[in-house]
């Protein structure tokens, strides 16, 4: 039996897990996590097989191994992992930034594996396995960043996991990601987290949250994820995160300024900011994705490569269901 290792069953991983096992048959997906509570939990909804409590021996047999930790704790379990992952395997990871993580890589894995990185875009408040979700990924944009001496099948293997998942598969260099996602991901985060502190750091918090609805459930949501995560990506993404941080300084100077004179700025503030939002949503922004290429599927090359026609077989039925509409999944 082929073996699927995933270390780290927080809410990505064990979501990860779930979701694979909803469609691979005859691969064992194997979990470490360092809390005994969390790997019992993830054995016990399913996201895995197995439990490892040993990560060396996690790793035995393994085709593909997914790294799902907090950035700043992907060096030390590349460290760990790298004595014990055997000639060909193929690892990958799901951290938020990824020039941090692409050096440790180059630096720490052994040269006869092949490290695909990895980022998917997805996630709920709820932070933890408590949050896992057997279809977190579905339509989710998933980066995928190769090493430059990596073989093509390695990038079809993990290509074709982002396409079991249901999320959609995009290479994007790494500088460019994380400078990316500050803004759409990072920056938010970051505007929760402050939204929360200005509000409940207020004198009058305890009479203000009594009236506080979805509006401000909707902008403080972010504020509720995982304190190590965020910690992570501010550390790791440091300088990106300023910038945006700047820019957005001077946004909201505008908007003060605009808010104090009222009239005509106020207006068009408000009217801009609605017309950009309505055309992201309806898929109109001009010039997106312009340096992001899109990946077709080929589930068929990972299921091929680790359980051979029968997996394969499977795949084609997935992929013929998922083309048939909603009827056929």
């Amino acid at each position: 039996m082929h073996k699927i290792s995933i270390i780290g069953l927080g809410q990505i991983g064990a979501s990860i897990g779930l979701g694979l096992r909803k469609k691979i048959k005859g691969v064992e997906i194997v979990g470490h996590d360092i809390e005994p509570t969390t790997a019992g939990k993830a054995r016990k909804i399913g996201a895995v097989d197995k439990i490892s409590y040993s990560l060396p021996n996690s790793l035995e047999g393994a085709s593909i191994v997914i790294v799902c930790v907090p950035v700043e704790a992907v060096k030390q379990v590349f460290d760990e992992i790298a004595p014990s992952l055997e000639e060909g395997t193929i690892v990958t990871d799901t951290s938020s930034t990824k020039i941090q993580v692409m050096q440790w890589a180059d630096e720490i894995l052994p040269n006869n594996v092949d490290f695909v990185g990895g980022h998917p875009m997805a996630g709920v408040e709820t932070p933890g396995i408590e949050g896992a979700e057997q279809a977190l990924f579905e339509g989710a944009a998933y980066g995928i960043f190769p090493t430059v001496n990596v073989r093509p099948e390695s990038v079809d293997a993990v290509v074709s996991l982002v396409n079991l998942l249901d999320a959609q598969p995009l290479f994007i260099d790494p500088v460019e990601h994380d400078s990316l996602v500050a803004g759409v991901s990072h920056l938010p985060i970051a505007l929760s987290i402050t939204l929360m502190n200005a509000t409940a750091q207020s004198a009058s918090w305890r009479e203000m949250s009594r009236l506080a609805a979805g509006s401000f459930r909707d902008v403080s949501r972010l504020s509720s994820g995982s304190v190590d995560m965020h910690h992570s990506i501010f550390s790791t993404n440091r300088d990106s995160v300023l910038r945006w941080l700047d820019s957005f300084d001077i946004q909201l100077k505008q908007f003060r300024a605009a808010v104090e004179e009222g009239g005509d700025d106020l207006r068009e503030l408000i009217e801009s900011a609605y017309q950009s939002r309505s055309d992201w949503l309806s898929g109109k922004v001009k010039g997106a994705n312009d340096s992001i290429q899109n990946v077709p599927t080929a589930s068929e090359n990972m299921l091929g490569m680790l359980g051979g026609d029968k997996l394969a077989e499977l795949s084609r039925k997935f992929d013929k269901d998922s083309k048939n509409g909603p009827s056929g999944r």
